[in-house]
């Protein structure tokens, strides 16, 4: 493991950046498998409390999965060439694990103020979608809309995963 807390952040921060460039660029099953090993090397190295951050992680996976399924349902998200799926891919189910892994380090700053989560999550999760929009793995069918939504429902969840990661991993807690 990763004494330093800078050093398990920046580790933290570069193999989210990996697995999320993977996903994006290689929507698929294969992906989804490196994810699942840079899931497994962020818990060896950079994790204090596996046990506690893998609850945590099960917890935003759903929350996540399920806020991206509305979307794919409602039409605010798209696959590109294909009907919208019924329920999120796996791929983007991978993301969000390696996500709530920022919110335990790298990102764990940002609940250091309060008003903080609400400024910066409608902005930083639609930039992230427009982001996967660009480079072709996700469609946003009506971008202002969709934007709009996407932000909307940032605002909400991003809070209530930081409330449940102060509940579930207390070390991390302001």
């Amino acid at each position: 493991m990763i004494l330093s807390e800078t050093g398990r952040n920046t580790v933290n921060f570069l193999l989210f950046q990996a697995g999320w460039f993977v996903c994006v660029l290689y929507p698929g099953l294969a992906a989804t498998g490196l994810a699942v090993l840079i899931l497994a090397t962020h818990l060896m190295l950079v994790s204090r409390r596996p046990g506690a951050e893998v609850r945590f992680i099960a917890v935003g996976i759903l929350l996540g999965s399920l806020l991206d399924s509305l979307w794919f349902r409602t039409g605010i998200l798209g696959l590109e060439g294909t009907e919208a799926p019924g329920f999120a891919p796996i791929w983007l189910i991978a993301i969000w694990a390696l996500f709530m892994t920022t919110l335990c380090h790298s990102l764990s700053w940002v609940a250091q103020r309060a008003w903080l989560p609400f400024v910066l999550a409608p902005f930083a999760g639609s930039l992230a979608y427009w982001s996967a929009s660009k480079l072709g793995a996700v469609t946003l069918p009506n971008q202002t809309v969709s934007l709009a939504a996407l932000g909307a429902g940032w605002f909400v969840l991003f809070p209530l995963l930081l409330f449940f990661r102060n509940r579930m991993v207390r070390e991390l807690a302001p």
